[in-house]
């Protein structure tokens, strides 16, 4: 096992713009304070799941070791896909750590640039992510392509990534302005991040989507992030 999958970035504390004017559950663009705190530079590999299952006794992906997807022992440093969003939080707790919220994911995502598409500036193509576009025909290992100011790969691109909030089109009307923790209660999870299977437009680092939290799927996975108080140097 390789310990690039144990590696976390500081993300520092600042503020931010997020949203956008553009589409209705995007906006409105709204300033933001987050906390510090940690998260994987990589979305959680095959690998690091199977260990995981197997620790815990926990069940494999969906998808796991069946042709065309690249979920199994032959792709042990992709991404994982077919996992819930509980499946998610499960593991999350199981390695001490938690799902990012949301806002924590955006202000991650957009690496310190300000006014940006995307996280590695205002455009996308082939060479900085994996999406639709790309061609691959599915994830690729982690850390394939450039990470962003934060130093997080494939923020764009590759899979799609659970995050802890439950989803509300109108939060951003209401929404703290210092580290919002998403609505109270809601019917599904917001997804965040675009993924091998994603136009151009659904990579923009202010696209929110959701899903129900037992949902699996070819093009979903996830990250983890860490308190810095739970983090020993």
């Amino acid at each position: 096992m390789t310990n690039i999958m144990e590696e976390l970035a500081l993300i520092p504390a600042g503020e931010f713009l997020m949203g956008s004017d553009s589409e209705g559950d995007n906006s409105p663009i709204h300033k933001v304070y987050i906390g510090s705190f940690y998260m994987d530079e990589h979305e959680v590999t095959n690998i690091k799941y199977l260990e995981f299952c197997k620790v815990t006794g926990h069940k494999l992906p969906e998808f796991w070791n069946m042709k065309g997807f690249r979920c199994g022992l032959n792709y042990l440093n992709h991404p994982v896909i077919g996992v819930s969003w509980k499946d998610a939080v499960e593991y999350a707790a199981w390695c001490g750590k938690r799902l990012p919220t949301e806002a924590e994911w955006e202000y991650a995502a957009r690496g310190g640039l300000t006014a940006m598409n995307y996280p590695n500036g205002d455009t996308l193509n082939p060479s900085n992510g994996n999406y639709s576009k790309s061609d691959k025909g599915g994830p690729v290992a982690v850390g394939s392509y450039p990470p962003n100011g934060f130093g997080l790969y494939d923020m764009q691109g590759n899979v799609v990534e659970w995050v802890s909030d439950f989803y509300d089109g109108k939060y951003y009307s209401s929404s703290p302005s210092a580290n919002p923790q998403g609505p109270s209660v809601g019917k599904f999870r917001v997804i965040r991040g675009g993924g091998w299977h994603t136009g151009p437009s659904c990579n923009r680092v202010c696209y929110r989507n959701a899903l129900p939290p037992n949902w699996v799927d070819f093009n979903i996975g996830f990250r983890c992030a860490k308190n810095i108080s739970h983090v020993r140097i």
